[in-house]
């Protein structure tokens, strides 16, 4: 509601919506905050927490009202996302083994020094990159999603540090990885209605009490068709994002430039292709989305970790779309536009702020749309391996632990 926040490589940039300037993090560890790339930020459902790791193992949880680290948690192995209970009390995240951890936050006081927090294994999906997680509008369920095609239901126990060991169901359909998830939030389902994207071009909508697939909707023919494309495999999802207060899912494509608007039937729970709001002139295709709670605005970015061959590092573009106001939610009465940089909140400080420079050049801009099409698919879609080759992998393994 108060700030927006983007994570590109290393850094975690945050602009303060209300005072109208740039956050300076408070880290007392020293140094940076993360020191290699970030790959799961998450704010609380109130807005007061907000938490980033990736692939230093480090899990920091920061208090909005002052930008401080409050707790540090370290992580056997690299973070693949992060999720915060609606109660503020737990944080969890997934490593790159498939684990889900859990730790507790009663206790953590902001005018304390930062606590270094110990995790313990909440569930886990055996040896499959964790994608997604997401807890359900109740609050009752923890759901995660994996490189390889499956959604998980778990009911999020009342003594999480004892473990998750009831799953509700399992939401199985997808062909490829799914990516991402989001939760549309309705008067007659309390839990949710779960809504998923992933690498088959697909956005799928679920029942997660019964694990039941409830509609498909194919996004990937739309896309290649408004991006006028003939390249194979590049209409994965690379995010979804529920608009509040009406029907609207808005789904990020590689290959798109711009954003596909889902309507949700919720009579019917039917999925149906809206509109497409396309990004002129200009090579942007967004990876992450974010809508805010007021003010009807969607938020998007795009950006890469570092470019090959450039001096250019932590690049990133942001862009918002506007009309989606709560005084209309009928999907037809939308009338989304992207706004230009002057019009977006914060203007020229706050793209100074999350980009790095309020202008990036068009060349660079193109290297890095071009590495960020391709670098999901290289991270998830899983290798195939001869059994010859899969036998000497196993023998030359570097993780096992030697033993004294």
């Amino acid at each position: 509601r108060n700030s927006v926040a983007v994570a590109v490589g290393s850094d975690l940039r945050v602009f303060n919506l209300l005072e109208d300037c740039a956050v300076i993090l408070v880290d007392e560890a020293g140094g940076a905050s993360h020191n290699d790339s970030i790959r799961g930020i998450k704010y609380g459902a109130d807005g007061k927490l907000f938490v980033s790791a990736g692939d230093d193992k480090l899990v920091k949880v920061w208090s909005t009202e002052s930008w401080r680290c409050i707790a540090t948690v370290c992580s056997e192995k690299r973070v693949s996302a992060v999720a915060i209970s609606n109660d503020g009390l737990h944080v969890c995240f997934a490593d790159k083994f498939g684990v889900v951890w859990v730790v507790d936050l009663p206790g953590v006081d902001e005018t304390q020094a930062p606590l270094n927090k110990k995790a313990v294994p909440l569930l886990a999906h055996y040896c499959s990159i964790i994608t997604s997680l997401e807890f359900s509008p109740d609050g009752h369920f923890i759901v995660s999603a994996d490189r390889d095609f499956k959604i998980r239901v778990t009911v999020f126990p009342k003594k999480p540090l004892d473990g998750a060991h009831e799953v509700q169901s399992f939401c199985l359909g997808h062909t490829e990885f799914v990516s991402c998830l989001a939760f549309i939030c309705t008067p007659d389902s309390p839990q949710g209605i779960l809504v998923s994207g992933g690498g088959d071009s697909t956005v799928r909508m679920w029942d997660i009490i019964s694990g039941s697939l409830l509609d498909t909707c194919a996004v990937g023919a739309k896309a290649q068709f408004e991006s006028d494309t003939t390249e194979g495999n590049c209409s994965t999802v690379t995010d979804i994002c529920t608009i509040p207060a009406c029907t609207l899912i808005a789904v990020a494509i590689q290959s798109l430039r711009g954003i596909m608007l889902l309507s949700c039937n919720l009579s019917s729970r039917t999925l149906s292709v809206m509109k497409v709001v396309s990004i002129i002139g200009e090579n942007f295709v967004p990876t992450s989305l974010g809508s805010s709670i007021s003010g009807g605005l969607l938020w998007m970015v795009t950006g890469a970790s570092k470019l090959r061959g450039s001096d250019v590092s932590s690049l990133s573009r942001v862009k918002v779309i506007s009309g989606f106001e709560k005084s209309s939610p009928d999907a037809s009465e939308q009338e989304p536009a992207v706004l230009v940089d002057s019009e977006i909140p914060g203007g020229a400080k706050l793209l100074e702020k999350l980009q790095g420079s309020i202008s990036v050049d068009e060349k660079v801009f193109l290297a890095a749309a071009d590495a960020v099409k391709t670098a999901m698919c290289n991270l998830l879609i899983k290798k195939q391996y001869s059994d010859e080759k899969r036998e000497f992998r196993k023998r030359t393994r570097n993780d096992r632990k030697s033993k004294h």
